[in-house]
């Protein structure tokens, strides 16, 4: 009997399968839990690339959103006693906005009048500049562009007729810029004006005590980030300031046009103090050649000091950061993300640091309030004559 039933076991043996190889339910569970999980972050993956440009704009929108926030508080607690947060965010958007048409008045009155103004003189100006005449008559013949353009005439008209094919693509571009703009606006706006509503639906979730904790690292974390910005603007107001008193005292004209544009242009990270700079030399360079040298030395100059002591020195300062932090963290996030990771590296280095701080101090306890080293605690900064005294290092234990 034994022989012709057999066993499960010699059944599946028989069968070329062990049914200790055989794959348990759990294993397949797992299995198939693995692999929807690669097929779900591959999916988010493919999203968040295809809309990439969006999540750029709410990013962007959320970090001004952020900075704005604590001055909409203000407006709403002391100009209209703690009520109607909507008409507080209006009067602080629609401020953004006069200032905004105020720069931009600055720059396209002084540009109107002088286009019109240019315009009528270009003729002159041309023949001029063909008989080597005036500042641009006298700066291409010592260039010798003239000559450069004489000799160059089929490559440069070619080049100048390939320039008109990309147009269609600029103007997208500039559509695609304004439509980004208008986003970022919107955005911000919405995103103040929803803010309390959304940090208390999200803080209720938590018990009181962490709720309190939330709401306390989340208002430091916008100070860190208002304090950013406000230590931007001084940066890009002291560039200004000494590109003027450079460009006047060179003789340029527009000196306060050009300086204004240099500040405004410092705003953005990375490229734009080297924008601004290109065009006050060019501007110093059409005035006279020593004027343009000047004012290159100047930026060279400049540009030093700002990115390795204005920076690191306003920042440790306002977002509270070590200077070494400062710097370590925009050169890792311009490698990583460029404009965009130099727009966000140090505000994210200090949220980081206000979690880290916050961490520290509910997980591990509070760091000591004077840093000692050795057995008998000796304070750091002690000098060797008061650690031999009797009784230095004996603290109380912290």
């Amino acid at each position: 009997m034994s022989e012709s039933t057999g066993t499960p076991r010699d059944v599946t043996a028989l069968g070329g399968i062990s049914d200790e190889r055989a794959p348990s339910s759990g294993t397949v569970r797992t299995i198939l839990t693995t692999i929807g999980l690669l097929l779900a972050t591959a999916l988010v993956l493919y999203v968040v690339l295809q809309t990439l440009q969006v999540i750029t704009w709410i990013i962007v929108a959320a970090f001004f959103a952020v900075a704005l926030y604590p001055v909409v508080g203000w407006v709403e607690r002391r100009l209209l006693g703690g009520r109607r947060r909507s008409l507080a965010t209006l009067i602080v958007f629609v401020v953004i906005v006069l200032l905004l048409a105020a720069v931009g008045t600055v720059f396209v009155v002084p540009l109107a009048q002088e286009g019109t103004k240019f315009a009528g003189q270009l003729p002159q100006l041309v023949d001029d500049a063909r008989a080597g005449r005036g500042p641009v008559g006298d700066l291409l013949q010592r260039t010798h562009a003239l000559t450069y353009v004489q000799d160059n005439q089929d490559r440069i008209r070619s080049f100048a007729t390939g320039l008109t094919t990309p147009a269609a693509g600029v103007l997208s571009g500039v559509a695609t810029g304004a439509a980004g703009a208008a986003s970022i606006f919107v955005l911000a706006f919405l995103m103040v004006l929803e803010g309390p509503k959304v940090v208390d639906g999200f803080t209720n979730l938590f018990h009181p005590p962490t709720a309190l904790r939330l709401r306390h690292v989340g208002a430091d974390c916008a100070k860190s980030v208002t304090g950013y910005i406000s230590g931007n603007l001084l940066i890009s107001a002291i560039c200004g300031v000494l590109t003027y008193v450079v460009l006047k005292i060179a003789g340029v004209p527009f000196a306060g046009l050009i300086a204004l544009f240099v500040a405004i242009a410092d705003l953005i990270p990375l490229v734009g103090a080297t924008i601004g700079a290109v065009v006050a030399v060019v501007a110093g360079l059409v005035h006279s050649v020593p004027a343009g040298i000047a004012v290159l030395v100047f930026f060279l100059v400049y540009q030093q000091l700002e990115n390795h002591l204005l920076q690191p020195l306003i920042f440790s300062r306002t977002v509270k950061l070590n200077p070494l932090t400062v710097i370590v963290a925009i050169l890792l996030a311009v490698e990583l993300a460029g404009i965009l990771g130099a727009l966000l590296a140090i505000p994210i280095a200090s949220i980081a640091q206000v979690i880290a701080r916050d961490v520290w101090d509910h997980r591990r306890g509070r760091p000591k309030a004077e840093v000692t080293v050795g057995e008998d605690e000796r304070p750091v900064d002690a000098g060797p004559a008061e650690a031999r005294l009797p009784g230095a290092g004996a603290h109380p234990a912290r």
